[in-house]
């Protein structure tokens, strides 16, 4: 196929890691980005004034700026990551990710089969639309087992249904009109550049900070931990060689309970910045989350087996290298920390 891609949210965590290693990989990447406060545009600093990046800043429930950026993008395939994302703020503000994640993916493909319609021979049958979303449409999962391509729907949060809504209207066009529409569900990412509002970085800073390491609960809460630039590796071979209508699960089989998690990243800080004092110490369990899935874990046997990926990354390999780049890059840091996000406490329902 040819390599000019419409990204949407291509300034997010996710987003800036896919546009990197595009724009890296010889791609055209326009990304199309609302900017809002989770946004990072210094995420993409290393490709100011890269000929094969460009910025279009718009909301994808802006129909009219959707339709300009397509026609400015003239993309082979979309790739669309846009959406509110946060758990803990969908629990007190279900309404954006509504808009977002719903009305706003609604928007996007109802551009992209326009789009289509107006390509002609082999553009249009390669046209491609790639719908990302997360395992946590899938619910919680007991003790044993795993999610996979099959797994029934059975969301928690606002958030979760907001995005399985999203999944469904993807697969719905694929169907209907017949978009050539891919779905990934990948489990929690982590790595540079997420915005410290996850739970990683926030327990990173706090840490660094010397404050309290604020744990839901007891702590027994499982995911699957996928390191963010395996993520975006996974996203490129399922747009560039999945089957049309097909849903891949992307997971770094890196069970770990949050617990673990957080004493691991206290382990690190402290050996990376000693204080005299473990950073165990400032760990606090706090009132739960609520309806806090209890375990994700993904079989992503599939993608292996079909396209050949696999994690190039451990968990602690992935996580120390995260620390070291928080450690190393408090200019990107430090602005939030200031303005749109103190790390307050989020998602209690009045």
């Amino acid at each position: 196929m040819s390599k000019r891609v419409l990204v949407t949210g291509g300034s997010g965590f996710i987003g800036s890691a896919l546009c990197l290693r595009l724009v890296a990989e010889g791609w055209t990447v326009f990304n199309l980005d609302a900017l809002t406060y989770a946004a990072a545009p210094a995420s993409l600093a290393a490709l100011e004034g890269d000929d094969r990046y460009a910025l279009i800043h718009a909301d994808i429930r802006d129909g009219e700026a959707v339709k300009a950026a397509f026609e400015k993008a003239r993309p082979d395939a979309v790739m669309h990551l846009a959406a509110e994302s946060h758990v803990d703020r969908s629990i007190t503000g279900a309404g954006i990710f509504v808009d977002t994640n719903v009305i706003g993916t609604f928007t996007l493909l109802e551009a992209a089969r326009a789009w289509r319609d107006g390509l002609s021979g082999e553009a249009a049958d390669a046209f491609r639309f790639l719908h990302v979303s997360t395992d946590e449409v899938f619910g919680s999962l007991g003790a044993e087992g795993l999610f996979s391509e099959d797994t029934a729907y059975d969301p928690s949060s606002p958030y979760s249904s907001s995005k399985a809504a999203s999944d469904h209207l993807a697969r719905a066009w694929g169907r209907t009109y017949g978009l050539n529409v891919l779905v990934s569900n990948c489990s929690n990412n982590y790595g540079p550049r997420q915005f410290p509002e996850k739970l990683i970085p926030l327990m990173i800073l706090n840490a660094l900070a010397g404050k309290d390491l604020p744990v839901y609960g007891d702590g027994s809460n499982v995911r699957d931990w996928l390191f963010v630039e395996d993520h975006a590796r996974a996203l490129q071979d399922i747009v560039e060689r999945g089957r049309p209508g097909e849903t891949y699960c992307i997971g770094g089989n890196a069970e770990r309970n949050n617990l673990d998690v957080v004493h691991a990243i206290c382990d690190i800080v402290d050996d990376r910045r000693p204080t005299g004092t473990a950073r165990r110490e400032l760990i606090r369990f706090v009132t739960d989350r609520p309806g806090h899935d209890a375990r994700y874990a993904i079989d992503s046997s599939k993608l292996q087996r079909e396209l050949g990926w696999t994690p190039s990354l451990d968990f602690e390999t992935g996580l120390a290298g995260t620390i070291d780049w928080y450690l190393a890059n408090e200019d990107w840091w430090r602005p939030i920390q200031e303005g749109v996000y103190r790390q307050e406490r989020l998602g209690l329902p009045a």
